[in-house]
Formats: structure tokens, C-alpha cells, sequence
């Protein structure tokens, strides 16, 4: 009773350099990766991003393995896993790790296929077939896969990407009670 629909909360994962903070700093429109030691994400944070289609909250997480312990207590809090994977690399380690940690979480994974702007329709398909061959099927070869070619450099498809985490979430009919006593979670600490 008294139960509201609330914001979903996104987590971002994906191999290093592969533009998860650069589609982050996309959406927010502001160059984080820059200030960061050799680009590569040091911390956790959290930002709320207002798009036209409604409110979202974006985890960044650690994309070097030495944070594997992060990005799984990451994935353990979170609604929606966005999958970042470079057109030009494809799946790798990581892309492997983070999505174990999804499925583990069961929680519904949306790939955002990265760079398009550096690459030939070949190496989308490419990422897709490698995709099915890790269970995750996409939506355009009947399975249950959301795959968005995006680019956070020319910001192709980021809209979409934000849409359709919003009807993701509006699926999920996620909720809370602001009656209820608030529940938090500790991402870092010093």
C-alpha cells in the first residue's frame, strides 16, 4: 500500500576501454574520463540523469579487473545491466565477466553496441553473433536481447538507449513506499 513507481537504477558494465564512461559522460555532458589515471574508472559513482523519456540512475563502475569485487556488489543493487561492448573489439573478458554477474543478479541486460562510428555494418553483426553465443540472444533474431548501436562520441542512438531503459523499466513496474523505512547501499567509503 502506498506504493509509488521510482526511478530505475542502471548499472553500466562492459571491458575496459570500451566507452563505458564516455557514454556516460555522453549522457551527462560532462568529461569525467579525462581526469581519471589513464582514462580507466577508479571508483563508483552514481549520477541521476533527466531524459525527455524520464528519470534515470546511472552507476559508473570500475572497468579493470582489480575492481571485479566492485562491479559485482555494483551489479547486486542495480535494475538494469547496460552492457557496453566496443563495435571494433567485440566480447571480451570483461564483457564475459559482466555478463555472469547480470545473470547471476537476474536482472534484465541491454546492450549498447559502442563506436558504430568507426566501423562497417559487418562488425555490428559481428558483436551480435557473439552475443547469441553467450545466451543473449538479440531482439532483431527473435530472442529477448535489447541491442542499441550507439556512439559516445557522435552520441548516435544514446536517445534511444535512454528510451528504452525507461520502458524496460516501466515493464518492471518498479516500485517503493515512501512509508517504508529507506534501505541503503554503501558503494564506497573512505
Amino acid at each position: 500500500e502506498g506504493s509509488t513507481s521510482r526511478w530505475p537504477i542502471v548499472v553500466v558494465m562492459g571491458h575496459v576501454d570500451h566507452g563505458k564512461t564516455s557514454l556516460l559522460d555522453f549522457i551527462r555532458k560532462k568529461n569525467v574520463a579525462a581526469r581519471e589515471k589513464g582514462g580507466i574508472t577508479q571508483h563508483i559513482s552514481a549520477y541521476e540523469v533527466a531524459s525527455k523519456h524520464g528519470k534515470v540512475v546511472f552507476l559508473d563502475t570500475p572497468g579493470h579487473e582489480a575492481f571485479s569485487y566492485l562491479r559485482r556488489r555494483g551489479a547486486k543493487i542495480t535494475d538494469i545491466v547496460v552492457l557496453v561492448i566496443a563495435a571494433d573489439d567485440g566480447i571480451m573478458p570483461q564483457t564475459i565477466e559482466a555478463i555472469k554477474h547480470a545473470k547471476a543478479a537476474e536482472v534484465p541486460i541491454i546492450v549498447a553496441i559502442n563506436k558504430v562510428d568507426k566501423v562497417q555494418s559487418a562488425a555490428i553483426e559481428t558483436v551480435r553473433r557473439q552475443l547469441a553465443q553467450h545466451d543473449l540472444l538479440p531482439e532483431d533474431w527473435g530472442g529477448q536481447t535489447v541491442c542499441v548501436p550507439v556512439s559516445a562520441k557522435t552520441g548516435q542512438g544514446v536517445d534511444e538507449l535512454l528510451e528504452l531503459i525507461v520502458l524496460q523499466s516501466q515493464m518492471m513496474e518498479l516500485s517503493g513506499s515512501p512509508e517504508n523505512m529507506a534501505k541503503a547501499f554503501i558503494l564506497e567509503s573512505r
